[in-house]
């Protein structure tokens, strides 16, 4: 699909179990299941970080996992980490904090004064983009046109996932299928968020690419939108 210039183009990619699952169960950390990603697949994410102006994850999986978010297994240089945080509510210590590469931290005007200052003092460089929440569309303009950034990977959440793809912000999906499946009726999924109510809603996909991957699956789709708009400009974090 045809980019907007006011934004940068969005790839989600993410290491999905069989059952679509992305965790062990609530709130586990992503990585036990990645240590079982092929080191060939491994590479291929640390590729496609390098090739990215920027890397976005959510506060919650911060919260979690404790990221670097860096390129380790390939020459090139560091993706600019992006974590929504409407309240700010990222812990001063985290390791996406290290001064390997520039850190955003993206907060609403609610976020507590403290925790902000905290931040910046952590080295974050903080940008204002939402009243309630970070607004996501908003972020995405921020970017562009403040930062330079024009290839854009989410490593996201469920939420994050949402909230990107209900705002109409995903271009391509790139999906590392791991051979396991995990179930659990609230174990977190790709893509979370509101129920739908129609099969009118559903988000399409258009397969574009699948290759094996050392022993892991890949898939590659562009996203397709069609109907109405995203909703309003609530976001994440």
């Amino acid at each position: 699909m045809e980019v907007s210039p006011d934004r940068p183009h969005v790839l989600m990619m993410s290491e999905i179990t069989a059952d679509g699952k992305l965790t062990l169960k609530k709130g586990c950390s992503s990585k036990i299941l990645m240590k079982y990603m092929d080191h060939a697949t491994e590479i291929l994410l640390h590729q496609t970080r390098a090739a990215s102006d920027a890397i976005m994850v959510g506060s919650n999986t911060i919260r979690i996992d404790n990221s670097f978010l860096t390129v380790r297994y390939v020459e090139g240089d560091n993706p600019v980490r992006v974590i929504p945080a409407s309240m700010a509510d990222i812990p001063p210590d985290a390791n996406v904090l290290s001064p390997d590469a520039t850190t955003i931290i993206a907060v609403s005007e609610k976020a507590p004064r403290g925790r902000v200052d905290a931040l910046r003092r952590a080295g974050a460089t903080i940008v204002l983009a939402g009243t309630d929440h970070v607004s996501l569309p908003r972020l995405m303009q921020i970017l562009s046109a403040d930062f330079g950034i024009r290839k854009l990977m989410i490593e996201g959440g469920p939420t994050l996932n949402w909230h990107m793809l209900h705002h109409r912000l995903v271009d391509e999906i790139r999906l590392i299928h791991l051979p396991f499946i995990v179930g659990g009726s609230d174990t977190p999924s790709l893509v979370g968020g509101m129920h739908i109510e129609s099969e009118e809603e559903m988000i399409r996909l258009s397969l574009k690419n699948f290759f094996l991957c050392g022993t892991n699956l890949v898939t590659e789709y562009d996203v397709l939108y069609t109907g109405g708009g995203g909703g309003d400009a609530a976001g994440s974090g």
